[in-house]
């Protein structure tokens, strides 16, 4: 039925960088032995008090800041009762009735044009532990190490409207949020994970159906997939005079299907009520303003200016962009160069040196400034496409400067007629048969011929003058063939 839409609403859970948990000083640390980062605070030993960590609530603000969000100065902390094996207490301790932040916006770029999703509320709250199965044994096991782990859940209105815009729209908050420091977002570690929740109505409407939720989806692949798959059942459902459940689903994705999983829980269900261990947390004016002033350039204003300021394409300005240190990099190699050259020297042949070594562009040990006066060298003509090649290979293994570089490559550009001349005539000699191609008219001769000249000069003849000077020996012997 075409004239459904979908109506899609997203809670976020991200993890938040910190060294210790919310409420204890228990390391956060992945892949640990299991069950061995946990005290009585997380595991909630009776008697244990929890004290929530500063840090924690720091980072929370700067997500609130980045989100556009209103800060409540004062918030509060409930527990979520509900009884599973990961989860020690019987509770989880979040934020319910007033929450860290609210009423805030997230703005991204989907199809050419800009997106705007409302961010009902963020709310910090703990996470719980991690359940293994083992098909070999048939096992269950619990890790609790996991427990305690600062989150930040960040719930959105529901203002997408497909699957591929809400697949867009976490890749974007992904990119924020790696950006300006919060989290690392790796959701192989789980860092960064998704519920999703979906509805259809005839499009056009303003009123909401009944929507279903999709828990614990942990890609992005996964999410897009699972949307799709649950847009394309409740379709079916309403098309054949059939209504929708307020369901809790699960989704297989090695079988692609999604899975029925219980009746859709309400907020009574999990008993709310105030954290007896915890007042209210009260935040100083002062502090959260100068938090909001520290914040960065964010990276979608960032991507804005450096296309409208420094003319790059959008692509370019967004993979620029995609890493904060990445967008500082470029703007320290701009100086001599011009923009666009430093963009494309940078998102190919400097990114391509550093996935050889497994590292970032910026751990290479070239220099922002210097890599800028490379490309300079290049734009001016006096560095081949190749010779630039090298020189930068060179900085990067040696450490050392552009200068030092061309220097001991001897690559700097060569335009002295009587020195290419004999490499020239060198080339000619010690290639008899492709000159006798030449000769017959064979096109791919002279190429060649030409690259034999540039890979014996290093690099640093000037093409311009090198291609005349051997085409003008070539012609010389094809006259004196022919006469």
């Amino acid at each position: 039925m075409s004239e459904l839409e979908a109506v899609i609403g997203l809670e976020v859970h991200l993890q938040l960088k910190t060294r210790t948990k919310l409420f204890c000083r228990c390391p956060v640390e992945f892949a640990a032995p299991p069950n061995s980062r946990v005290c009585p605070v997380c595991l909630g030993y009776p008697g244990s008090l929890p004290v929530p960590s500063r840090e924690a609530v720091r980072l929370a603000l700067i997500c609130a800041h980045a989100l556009n969000c209103r800060v409540n100065l004062t918030s509060s902390f409930d527990r979520k009762n509900y009884f599973y094996p990961d989860l020690p207490k019987g509770y989880q301790i979040t934020q319910h009735y007033t929450p860290l932040a609210e009423g805030g916006y997230f703005e991204f770029e989907f199809g050419g044009k800009t997106r705007r999703v409302r961010i009902q509320r963020i709310q910090l709250e703990e996470d719980s532990g991690k359940i293994i199965y083992r098909d070999d044994t048939g096992e269950v096991l619990v890790d609790l190490n996991r427990c305690g782990v600062p989150l930040v859940e960040i719930i959105t209105e529901p203002d997408l409207r497909s699957p591929a815009e809400a697949r867009a729209f976490l890749e974007q908050v992904r990119r924020l949020f790696t950006y300006i420091g919060v989290s690392d977002c790796d959701m192989e570690k789980g860092q960064l994970r998704c519920d999703v929740n979906l509805s259809v109505r005839p499009r056009g409407s303003d009123t909401l159906g009944v929507r279903t939720e999709i828990k614990n989806l942990n890609s992005f692949s996964q999410v897009e997939d699972a949307l799709g798959l649950e847009f394309e059942r409740q379709v079916e459902i309403v098309g054949s005079g059939g209504r929708i459940e307020q369901q809790t689903l699960d989704y297989d994705p090695k079988e692609r299907r999604i899975i029925v999983q219980r009746r859709k829980e309400f907020a009574h269900d999990y008993r709310y009520f105030p954290e007896p261990d915890l007042p209210p947390l009260v935040l100083q004016r002062q502090w959260v303003e100068n938090l909001k002033r520290e914040l960065p350039e964010l990276p979608l204003a960032r991507q804005r200016r450096f296309v409208s300021r420094f003319g790059l394409r959008l692509c370019d300005a967004a993979i620029l962009t995609s890493k904060r240190a990445l967008a500082d990099y470029f703007e320290a190699a701009l100086g001599e160069a011009s923009p666009k050259a430093v963009a494309n020297w940078l998102i190919t042949d400097l990114t391509r040196l550093a996935n050889e070594r497994g590292r970032e562009v910026w751990e290479l040990g070239i220099a922002a400034e210097e890599f800028g006066k490379l490309v300079a060298l290049y734009e001016r003509g006096d560095l081949t496409n190749l010779a630039a090649k090298q020189a930068l290979r060179y900085m990067m293994e040696k450490g050392c400067r552009v200068e030092e570089a061309v220097r001991a490559l001897g690559v700097g550009r060569r335009r002295d007629v009587g020195e290419i001349e004999a490499l020239a005539r060198r080339v000619v000699e010690e290639n008899p048969k492709a000159v006798a191609d030449y000769i017959k008219g064979k096109d791919g001769a002279l190429k060649f011929l030409m690259g034999s000249l540039m890979r014996a000069s290093r690099g640093s003849a000037d093409p311009k003058t090198a291609i005349q000077t051997l085409k003008k020996l070539l012609d010389a012997k094809k006259d004196a063939c022919q006469n």
